[in-house]
């Protein structure tokens, strides 16, 4: 291990994993394809910075290698959000804004994906990213094995949203979920509001658990009561459950994600309920346009502005002004009162 007081090197890396400092230096910078380092071997060192937290300095590694002044963009949804309709679209409208201000070119990363439809950093064994100084991160369907060792390759990157695991000790840029969930329980506890059901996704990622967690908070600084939340994929989020809410004393609802709010609107329709008289509903995300749940109260999430300031953040990485682990929290639009009434 490193000696007690001081950060890790590559050189315990080296002697955790039984290699060379120059192998572990060949994996880390990426070359280990080329020079033809086994994969098992490329295995044993990640797995050394993986025990050890090993941590590069990325402004360091940067200066060392020059500039190319491109920015990465790198998704892991199906498919980058260009159309103008798609839920990551203003975040990728802001990223452009960002780059044209700070004058940076951007390069989308359209290659890494599989022909099964999933992104992989190393589809090929090699880093596609690194054409470009760093890469900002979106979307949900991360690989965690492809962070590692992205990250222990010193290859510097800011993700757009929390997360959690090896990524929480990367930068990010969030939305304030915490107060985000006052600026949606105080409105309804100030209508008279006494018990709130919540209704989550069932994929449980760190950006559901920081809601959920923010709502919990909330419940309890209000003196308020919830039940047992129902975390429920979206063919699970029928008639039953909207009848088992307002049955278990609930007037209000809370809903996570604007997916399964636009399901339960369908679903509100079908019942001929009338909201808000029937029941108070905010919703927790920004609703897309052509949603039959668009109407709804809800917390209008600041997608351009997490565009623009991830590309500033990875700018700042690269300078060395931010640490590897900083982490942003962007305030929310509060929801409006549209379903939200006494009960």
């Amino acid at each position: 291990m490193a000696s007690r007081g001081r950060a890790p090197r590559q050189s315990d890396i080296a002697r955790v994993a039984g290699v060379t400092q120059s192998t572990v230096s060949l994996v880390l910078s990426g070359r280990a394809v080329a020079e033809s380092i086994p994969r098992a071997t490329q295995d044993r060192v990640f797995a050394a910075v993986k025990e050890l937290q090993y941590v590069p300095n990325v402004a360091a590694t940067s200066l060392r290698g020059g500039r190319t002044g491109l920015i990465g963009v790198h998704t892991f949804e199906p498919v980058f959000p260009v159309a103008s309709d798609d839920y990551y679209n203003p975040i990728l409208v802001g990223i452009e804004e960002q780059a044209v201000e700070l004058k940076v070119d951007l390069v989308l990363f359209a290659s890494t994906q599989g022909n099964d439809g999933i992104r992989r950093i190393y589809a090929n064994g090699t880093n596609r990213l690194r054409l470009a100084d760093g890469a900002v991160m979106l979307g949900m369907e991360q690989n965690e094995e492809d962070l590692v060792r992205l990250a222990a390759e010193q290859y510097p990157f800011v993700f757009i949203g929390q997360r959690g695991g090896a990524s929480a000790q990367r930068p990010y840029v969030a939305p304030d979920y915490h107060k985000a969930l006052a600026s949606a329980l105080d409105p309804l506890a100030e209508a008279g509001h006494r018990r709130i059901a919540y209704l989550g996704e069932s994929v449980r990622r760190s950006p559901q658990e920081a809601r959920y967690e923010g709502f919990r908070a909330h419940v309890a600084r209000l003196g308020l009561s919830s039940g047992e939340p129902r975390f429920l994929a979206l063919d699970e989020l029928n008639a039953d459950v909207l009848h088992d809410i307002l049955r278990d004393g609930s007037t209000a609802l809370v809903i996570e994600h604007h997916d399964p709010a636009t399901r339960a609107a369908a679903i509100v329709r079908e019942l001929g309920l009338d909201i808000p008289r029937d029941l108070s509903i905010v919703v927790l995300d920004t609703v897309p346009d052509g949603s039959p749940a668009r109407a709804w109260s809800q917390i209008r999430m600041p997608r351009r502005a997490l565009g623009r300031r991830a590309i500033s953040m990875l700018v700042e990485l690269l300078d060395g002004s931010i640490p590897n682990t900083y982490h942003e929290l962007l305030p929310v639009d509060p929801p409006s009162t549209a379903s939200i009434s006494s009960p």
